[in-house]
């Protein structure tokens, strides 16, 4: 069986990290479906995906690391072409990836205790994200 949905939010840009956990755990719990994997997919090219000990401390390093890897105070070609500023969030995006698949058993995901699944929205202003989850199991 397999079970599309939607979730929708408001980001702050500017590396906001979105703990949706929450709303991944409870469509897996309503879906219908067993055991099986979620894929959690955001369509863009300026956030990505990941897991992560949601906590202040890590929040902000992971945040401070973005931009240390890829500094939005250098040139981009992507800026110079388009003029919208947001070079930067294109690569970060790039090198996070837009997609994650988790396994769940019994309607709840297997994350590890400290573990949550974030959204990451690099652009340089506040976006309507939205993130397609693809439940497929038995």
């Amino acid at each position: 069986m397999i079970v599309t949905d939607t979730i929708s939010f408001q980001t702050g840009g500017d590396c906001d990290i979105v703990d949706i956990t929450s709303q991944v755990a409870r469509q897996v719990a309503e879906s219908g479906i067993n055991n099986g994997t979620v894929t959690v997919f955001v369509p863009g090219s300026t956030a990505g995906v990941t897991t992560i000990e949601y906590e202040s401390g890590l929040v902000t390093d992971l945040q401070q690391v973005w931009e240390r890897l890829v500094s939005r105070n250098i040139p981009y070609n992507h800026d110079r072409r388009w003029g919208d500023g947001n070079g930067h969030s294109h690569v970060r995006a790039s090198l996070l990836g837009s997609s994650l698949v988790v396994p769940f058993t019994g309607r709840k995901l297997t994350l590890g205790t400290w573990q949550q699944i974030i959204l990451v929205d690099f652009d340089n202003r506040p976006r309507s994200r939205r993130v397609i989850l693809q439940i497929m199991g038995e």
